[in-house]
Protein backbone atom coordinates (compact mmCIF):
# COMPACT_ATOMS: atom_id res chain seq x y z
CA UNK A 1 0.00 0.00 0.00
CA UNK A 2 1.40 3.29 -0.94
CA UNK A 3 2.37 6.06 1.64
CA UNK A 4 -0.07 8.44 1.94
CA UNK A 5 1.17 12.29 2.74
CA UNK A 6 -0.92 13.69 5.73
CA UNK A 7 -0.45 16.91 6.86
CA UNK A 8 -1.17 18.04 10.43
CA UNK A 9 -1.43 22.09 9.76
CA UNK A 10 -4.01 23.91 9.74
CA UNK A 11 -6.04 24.24 5.81
CA UNK A 12 -5.51 26.86 3.85
CA UNK A 13 -8.15 29.99 4.34
CA UNK A 14 -9.72 27.89 7.07
CA UNK A 15 -11.39 30.54 9.87
CA UNK A 16 -9.64 30.54 13.60
CA UNK A 17 -11.38 31.63 16.52
CA UNK A 18 -8.52 35.18 16.36
CA UNK A 19 -10.33 36.06 13.83
CA UNK A 20 -13.54 35.32 14.83
CA UNK A 21 -12.51 37.59 17.92
CA UNK A 22 -11.37 40.33 15.78
CA UNK A 23 -14.84 40.40 14.24
CA UNK A 24 -16.62 40.20 17.31
CA UNK A 25 -14.81 43.13 18.41
CA UNK A 26 -15.53 44.99 14.41
CA UNK A 27 -19.10 44.33 15.17
CA UNK A 28 -19.02 46.17 18.71
CA UNK A 29 -17.27 49.04 17.42
CA UNK A 30 -19.26 49.82 14.30
CA UNK A 31 -22.77 49.23 16.68
CA UNK A 32 -21.38 51.32 19.33
CA UNK A 33 -19.87 54.49 16.91
CA UNK A 34 -21.51 53.68 13.58
CA UNK A 35 -25.19 53.09 14.65
CA UNK A 36 -25.41 54.02 18.41
CA UNK A 37 -23.38 57.14 18.70
CA UNK A 38 -24.34 58.39 14.94
CA UNK A 39 -27.79 58.35 15.95
CA UNK A 40 -27.08 60.76 19.00
CA UNK A 41 -25.02 63.21 17.13
CA UNK A 42 -27.46 63.57 14.91
CA UNK A 43 -30.35 63.79 17.18
CA UNK A 44 -28.50 66.29 18.79
CA UNK A 45 -27.29 68.29 15.65
CA UNK A 46 -23.84 67.34 16.96
CA UNK A 47 -21.03 68.67 14.03
CA UNK A 48 -17.90 70.00 15.67
CA UNK A 49 -16.24 66.69 16.80
CA UNK A 50 -12.73 67.86 18.61
CA UNK A 51 -9.71 64.91 19.58
CA UNK A 52 -8.15 66.36 22.55
CA UNK A 53 -5.22 64.70 24.87
CA UNK A 54 -5.56 63.29 28.05
CA UNK A 55 -6.06 65.55 31.15
CA UNK A 56 -6.58 68.53 28.92
CA UNK A 57 -8.88 71.26 30.56
CA UNK A 58 -12.63 71.87 28.99
CA UNK A 59 -14.60 74.99 29.10
CA UNK A 60 -17.15 76.68 28.51
CA UNK A 61 -17.71 80.20 27.61
CA UNK A 62 -19.06 83.01 28.00
CA UNK A 63 -19.34 86.47 26.45
CA UNK A 64 -19.96 90.04 28.02
CA UNK A 65 -19.72 93.67 26.51
CA UNK A 66 -21.21 96.74 25.71
CA UNK A 67 -21.59 98.64 22.22
CA UNK A 68 -20.38 102.18 22.23
CA UNK A 69 -22.46 104.60 20.03
CA UNK A 70 -21.88 104.60 16.65
CA UNK A 71 -22.61 108.43 16.49
CA UNK A 72 -19.70 110.16 15.75
CA UNK A 73 -19.05 113.57 14.84
CA UNK A 74 -16.42 113.99 11.75
CA UNK A 75 -12.97 114.49 12.96
CA UNK A 76 -14.06 112.75 16.76
CA UNK A 77 -11.89 109.54 18.06
CA UNK A 78 -14.55 106.57 18.02
CA UNK A 79 -14.87 105.10 21.18
CA UNK A 80 -14.02 101.47 21.33
CA UNK A 81 -16.64 98.47 22.09
CA UNK A 82 -15.01 96.33 24.34
CA UNK A 83 -16.00 92.49 24.72
CA UNK A 84 -14.70 89.90 26.64
CA UNK A 85 -15.11 86.30 26.31
CA UNK A 86 -14.34 84.29 29.49
CA UNK A 87 -13.46 80.60 29.46
CA UNK A 88 -14.54 78.66 32.91
CA UNK A 89 -12.85 75.51 33.40
CA UNK A 90 -15.11 72.47 34.06
CA UNK A 91 -12.77 69.79 34.51
CA UNK A 92 -10.06 67.77 32.34
CA UNK A 93 -11.27 64.87 29.76
CA UNK A 94 -10.30 61.43 30.99
CA UNK A 95 -9.37 58.47 29.48
CA UNK A 96 -12.53 55.63 31.19
CA UNK A 97 -11.70 52.46 30.88
CA UNK A 98 -13.83 49.47 31.76
CA UNK A 99 -12.93 45.93 32.16
CA UNK A 100 -15.14 42.84 32.49
CA UNK A 101 -13.91 39.35 33.26
CA UNK A 102 -16.13 36.07 33.32
CA UNK A 103 -14.94 32.99 35.25
CA UNK A 104 -14.23 29.13 33.68
CA UNK A 105 -17.41 28.10 35.89
CA UNK A 106 -19.61 30.48 34.51
CA UNK A 107 -18.89 29.95 31.39
CA UNK A 108 -18.88 26.19 31.75
CA UNK A 109 -22.39 26.77 33.59
CA UNK A 110 -23.76 28.90 30.79
CA UNK A 111 -22.40 28.58 27.77
CA UNK A 112 -20.01 31.09 26.28
CA UNK A 113 -22.06 33.06 24.43
CA UNK A 114 -23.94 33.73 27.45
CA UNK A 115 -21.45 33.93 29.58
CA UNK A 116 -18.90 36.36 27.38
CA UNK A 117 -21.07 37.92 24.14
CA UNK A 118 -24.62 38.67 26.07
CA UNK A 119 -23.37 40.86 28.68
CA UNK A 120 -20.42 42.03 26.26
CA UNK A 121 -23.54 43.93 24.98
CA UNK A 122 -25.01 44.70 28.54
CA UNK A 123 -21.31 46.49 28.99
CA UNK A 124 -21.84 48.44 26.35
CA UNK A 125 -25.38 49.36 27.14
CA UNK A 126 -23.95 50.76 30.16
CA UNK A 127 -21.06 52.52 28.47
CA UNK A 128 -23.93 54.27 27.18
CA UNK A 129 -25.75 55.55 30.31
CA UNK A 130 -22.41 56.64 31.86
CA UNK A 131 -22.11 59.04 28.50
CA UNK A 132 -25.63 60.23 28.58
CA UNK A 133 -25.64 60.54 32.60
CA UNK A 134 -22.55 62.58 32.01
CA UNK A 135 -24.01 65.36 29.94
CA UNK A 136 -27.18 65.71 31.49
CA UNK A 137 -25.14 66.30 35.15
CA UNK A 138 -23.53 68.59 33.19
CA UNK A 139 -26.43 70.31 31.39
CA UNK A 140 -28.52 70.81 34.92
CA UNK A 141 -25.63 72.40 36.67
CA UNK A 142 -25.19 74.97 34.03
CA UNK A 143 -26.71 78.21 36.01
CA UNK A 144 -29.01 79.20 32.59
CA UNK A 145 -31.38 81.31 31.81
CA UNK A 146 -34.83 80.50 33.68
CA UNK A 147 -38.44 80.77 32.40
CA UNK A 148 -42.06 79.28 33.38
CA UNK A 149 -44.88 78.85 32.07
CA UNK A 150 -47.98 76.65 32.79
CA UNK A 151 -47.92 74.43 30.01
CA UNK A 152 -45.49 72.79 28.05
CA UNK A 153 -46.49 74.12 25.29
CA UNK A 154 -45.93 77.53 26.70
CA UNK A 155 -43.02 76.86 28.57
CA UNK A 156 -41.09 75.37 24.71
CA UNK A 157 -42.36 78.68 23.27
CA UNK A 158 -40.38 80.77 26.12
CA UNK A 159 -37.39 78.69 25.94
CA UNK A 160 -37.07 78.78 22.25
CA UNK A 161 -37.87 82.21 21.89
CA UNK A 162 -35.25 83.18 24.47
CA UNK A 163 -32.93 80.70 22.38
CA UNK A 164 -33.67 82.71 19.08
CA UNK A 165 -32.96 86.24 21.31
CA UNK A 166 -29.27 84.79 22.15
CA UNK A 167 -28.31 83.34 18.79
CA UNK A 168 -30.29 86.28 17.07
CA UNK A 169 -27.38 86.46 14.54
CA UNK A 170 -27.24 83.00 13.62
CA UNK A 171 -29.67 80.35 12.11
CA UNK A 172 -30.35 77.46 14.53
CA UNK A 173 -32.29 75.10 15.18
CA UNK A 174 -33.34 74.19 18.86
CA UNK A 175 -33.12 71.15 20.74
CA UNK A 176 -35.30 70.31 24.08
CA UNK A 177 -34.20 67.60 26.64
CA UNK A 178 -37.82 66.55 29.19
CA UNK A 179 -38.70 64.10 31.37
CA UNK A 180 -40.90 61.18 29.25
CA UNK A 181 -43.55 62.18 31.82
CA UNK A 182 -43.64 65.82 31.23
CA UNK A 183 -44.59 64.90 27.46
CA UNK A 184 -47.13 61.85 27.98
CA UNK A 185 -49.99 63.98 28.43
CA UNK A 186 -49.15 65.52 25.39
CA UNK A 187 -48.49 62.23 23.09
CA UNK A 188 -51.59 60.56 24.57
CA UNK A 189 -53.83 63.18 21.95
CA UNK A 190 -51.61 63.39 19.22
CA UNK A 191 -50.22 61.50 16.44
CA UNK A 192 -46.54 61.77 17.09
CA UNK A 193 -43.53 60.42 15.19
CA UNK A 194 -41.09 58.53 17.82
CA UNK A 195 -37.11 57.53 17.07
CA UNK A 196 -35.06 55.94 19.43
CA UNK A 197 -31.05 57.02 19.46
CA UNK A 198 -28.64 55.89 22.49
CA UNK A 199 -30.96 55.00 24.42
CA UNK A 200 -33.55 57.70 24.86
CA UNK A 201 -36.63 58.41 22.32
CA UNK A 202 -37.00 61.89 20.38
CA UNK A 203 -39.24 63.70 18.17
CA UNK A 204 -37.95 66.52 15.36
CA UNK A 205 -39.48 69.36 14.66
CA UNK A 206 -42.13 69.25 17.63
CA UNK A 207 -44.44 71.65 16.87
CA UNK A 208 -42.17 73.97 15.29
CA UNK A 209 -39.88 74.66 17.98
CA UNK A 210 -37.18 72.16 17.51
CA UNK A 211 -36.01 68.90 18.33
CA UNK A 212 -37.35 67.20 21.67
CA UNK A 213 -35.09 64.48 23.16
CA UNK A 214 -36.81 62.47 26.25
CA UNK A 215 -34.58 61.35 28.87
CA UNK A 216 -35.76 60.37 32.85
CA UNK A 217 -32.42 62.16 33.58
CA UNK A 218 -34.08 65.25 33.47
CA UNK A 219 -36.81 66.23 36.29
CA UNK A 220 -40.30 65.95 35.22
CA UNK A 221 -41.92 69.56 34.54
CA UNK A 222 -38.67 70.61 34.46
CA UNK A 223 -37.01 71.64 30.13
CA UNK A 224 -33.29 72.00 29.23
CA UNK A 225 -33.08 73.91 25.70
CA UNK A 226 -30.56 74.92 23.88
CA UNK A 227 -29.26 75.32 19.55
CA UNK A 228 -27.74 72.37 18.19
CA UNK A 229 -24.87 74.70 16.73
CA UNK A 230 -24.22 74.94 20.64
CA UNK A 231 -23.21 71.45 21.37
CA UNK A 232 -19.63 69.83 20.96
CA UNK A 233 -18.43 66.32 20.93
CA UNK A 234 -14.87 66.22 22.61
CA UNK A 235 -13.14 62.88 22.57
CA UNK A 236 -9.62 61.59 23.22
CA UNK A 237 -8.66 59.19 20.18
CA UNK A 238 -7.82 56.13 21.49
CA UNK A 239 -6.84 54.89 17.88
CA UNK A 240 -3.68 56.84 18.69
CA UNK A 241 -0.32 54.72 18.72
CA UNK A 242 0.00 55.21 22.14
CA UNK A 243 -2.80 52.62 22.39
CA UNK A 244 -1.95 50.37 19.55
CA UNK A 245 0.51 48.11 22.11
CA UNK A 246 -3.01 47.12 24.15
CA UNK A 247 -3.61 45.77 21.10
CA UNK A 248 -7.26 47.33 21.07
CA UNK A 249 -9.75 47.47 18.05
CA UNK A 250 -11.17 51.27 17.56
CA UNK A 251 -12.77 52.69 14.77
CA UNK A 252 -11.34 55.45 12.23
CA UNK A 253 -11.87 58.49 14.65
CA UNK A 254 -10.77 56.53 17.73
CA UNK A 255 -13.88 57.31 19.81
CA UNK A 256 -13.99 54.26 21.17
CA UNK A 257 -11.27 50.84 21.30
CA UNK A 258 -12.37 47.18 22.52
CA UNK A 259 -10.51 44.19 23.53
CA UNK A 260 -12.61 41.20 23.75
CA UNK A 261 -12.33 37.65 25.08
CA UNK A 262 -8.65 37.35 25.92
CA UNK A 263 -7.77 35.08 28.26
CA UNK A 264 -5.88 35.48 31.92
CA UNK A 265 -4.81 31.61 32.11
CA UNK A 266 -3.79 32.69 36.11
CA UNK A 267 -7.29 33.49 36.75
CA UNK A 268 -8.41 30.70 34.36
CA UNK A 269 -10.88 33.66 33.32
CA UNK A 270 -12.27 35.62 29.80
CA UNK A 271 -11.75 39.27 30.14
CA UNK A 272 -12.99 42.05 28.06
CA UNK A 273 -11.52 46.02 27.93
CA UNK A 274 -13.31 49.01 26.64
CA UNK A 275 -11.30 52.20 26.30
CA UNK A 276 -13.63 55.93 25.57
CA UNK A 277 -12.99 59.44 26.48
CA UNK A 278 -16.01 60.92 24.77
CA UNK A 279 -18.16 64.27 26.74
CA UNK A 280 -20.58 66.43 24.83
CA UNK A 281 -21.01 69.71 26.18
CA UNK A 282 -22.16 73.35 24.81
CA UNK A 283 -19.45 75.85 23.55
CA UNK A 284 -21.41 78.61 25.41
CA UNK A 285 -23.81 78.71 28.75
CA UNK A 286 -24.98 81.78 28.41
CA UNK A 287 -26.71 79.62 25.19
CA UNK A 288 -28.95 76.97 27.49
CA UNK A 289 -32.48 78.07 28.33
CA UNK A 290 -33.69 76.40 31.73
CA UNK A 291 -37.85 75.64 31.83
CA UNK A 292 -39.61 75.41 34.43
CA UNK A 293 -43.74 74.35 33.95
CA UNK A 294 -45.11 76.03 36.87
CA UNK A 295 -48.87 77.26 37.93
CA UNK A 296 -47.52 79.78 38.97
CA UNK A 297 -44.10 80.45 37.34
CA UNK A 298 -43.18 83.35 39.51
CA UNK A 299 -41.28 83.50 43.00
CA UNK A 300 -43.05 82.50 45.89
CA UNK A 301 -42.73 84.00 49.36
CA UNK A 302 -41.08 83.03 52.51
CA UNK A 303 -41.18 84.43 55.73
CA UNK A 304 -38.31 84.95 57.69
CA UNK A 305 -38.12 86.15 61.33
CA UNK A 306 -34.49 86.51 62.61
CA UNK A 307 -34.31 86.60 67.02
CA UNK A 308 -31.93 86.28 69.37
CA UNK A 309 -29.78 82.59 69.32
CA UNK A 310 -28.75 80.20 72.22
CA UNK A 311 -25.66 81.50 72.11
CA UNK A 312 -23.61 84.61 71.92
CA UNK A 313 -23.56 86.26 68.33
CA UNK A 314 -25.99 83.53 66.94
CA UNK A 315 -29.36 83.98 65.50
CA UNK A 316 -32.56 81.79 65.31
CA UNK A 317 -34.13 81.77 62.28
CA UNK A 318 -37.91 80.70 61.93
CA UNK A 319 -39.44 80.03 58.44
CA UNK A 320 -43.60 80.46 57.30
CA UNK A 321 -45.69 81.24 54.79
CA UNK A 322 -44.61 78.73 52.33
CA UNK A 323 -44.64 74.46 52.29
CA UNK A 324 -42.30 73.12 50.75
CA UNK A 325 -42.72 70.72 47.63
CA UNK A 326 -41.09 67.23 46.93
CA UNK A 327 -37.72 67.22 47.04
CA UNK A 328 -37.80 71.10 48.60
CA UNK A 329 -35.41 72.21 51.02
CA UNK A 330 -34.18 75.29 52.51
CA UNK A 331 -30.98 77.24 51.68
CA UNK A 332 -29.34 80.40 53.17
CA UNK A 333 -26.82 83.62 52.68
CA UNK A 334 -26.40 86.38 55.01
CA UNK A 335 -24.76 89.44 53.57
CA UNK A 336 -24.22 93.26 54.20
CA UNK A 337 -27.75 93.55 52.56
CA UNK A 338 -30.38 91.39 51.88
CA UNK A 339 -28.38 88.52 48.72
CA UNK A 340 -30.91 88.70 45.97
CA UNK A 341 -32.88 85.48 44.69
CA UNK A 342 -34.89 85.36 40.86
CA UNK A 343 -37.50 82.64 40.13
CA UNK A 344 -35.81 79.58 38.98
CA UNK A 345 -32.09 80.97 39.78
CA UNK A 346 -29.66 77.96 40.51
CA UNK A 347 -28.12 78.60 44.36
CA UNK A 348 -24.83 77.14 44.20
CA UNK A 349 -22.76 76.20 47.40
CA UNK A 350 -22.35 79.60 48.99
CA UNK A 351 -25.54 78.68 50.05
CA UNK A 352 -25.90 76.56 53.03
CA UNK A 353 -29.14 74.52 54.01
CA UNK A 354 -31.35 75.17 56.53
CA UNK A 355 -34.60 74.53 59.02
CA UNK A 356 -36.99 76.58 60.62
CA UNK A 357 -36.06 77.31 64.11
CA UNK A 358 -32.25 76.31 63.49
CA UNK A 359 -29.77 78.80 64.86
CA UNK A 360 -26.79 80.00 62.65
CA UNK A 361 -23.62 82.24 63.20
CA UNK A 362 -23.38 85.05 60.79
CA UNK A 363 -20.33 86.10 59.09
CA UNK A 364 -18.67 89.44 60.65
CA UNK A 365 -20.58 92.55 59.72
CA UNK A 366 -23.40 90.75 57.87
CA UNK A 367 -26.83 91.89 59.01
CA UNK A 368 -28.83 90.94 56.60
CA UNK A 369 -30.16 87.21 55.51
CA UNK A 370 -31.90 85.60 52.43
CA UNK A 371 -33.63 82.40 52.51
CA UNK A 372 -34.67 80.66 49.68
CA UNK A 373 -37.05 77.09 48.71
CA UNK A 374 -34.99 75.30 46.10
CA UNK A 375 -36.00 72.71 44.33
CA UNK A 376 -33.74 68.87 43.69
CA UNK A 377 -31.97 71.04 41.07
CA UNK A 378 -31.05 73.66 43.67
CA UNK A 379 -33.42 76.41 41.91
CA UNK A 380 -35.24 78.58 43.35
CA UNK A 381 -38.59 78.37 44.14
CA UNK A 382 -39.20 80.98 47.29
CA UNK A 383 -37.81 83.64 48.92
CA UNK A 384 -37.72 85.83 51.62
CA UNK A 385 -35.45 88.16 53.93
CA UNK A 386 -34.78 89.67 56.98
CA UNK A 387 -32.84 91.78 58.91
CA UNK A 388 -30.49 89.50 61.74
CA UNK A 389 -30.87 89.84 65.05
CA UNK A 390 -28.16 88.20 67.27
CA UNK A 391 -27.23 87.46 70.72
CA UNK A 392 -25.28 90.08 72.56
CA UNK A 393 -24.49 88.69 75.78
Amino acid sequence: MANVNVTTAAETNVITTQQMVKVREVDFVRRFTGTILRKLMEALGVTRKIPLIEGTTMYYYTTTGTLQSGEVAEGEIIPLSQYERVKTPIGEIKLNKWRKATTAEAILKSGYDEAVLQTDKKLLLDIQTGIRTSFFDYLKAIDATVVGASTLQMVLAQTWGNLQVLFENDAIEAVHFMHPLTIADYLGVKDISLQTAFGFNYIKDFLGLGTVIMTSQIPKGQVISTAKENLIMYYIPVSAKAMSSLGVTADEMGLVGIKSGYPTEERAQIETLVLSGIQFLVEYASGVVFGQIDSTPTLGAVTVTSTAGTAVGDSKIALSGYTLGSGEKYVYKTGTTAPAVTYGQKLGNTWTEIDSGDDITPTANHTKITVAAVDSNGRAQAAGNATLTVKTA
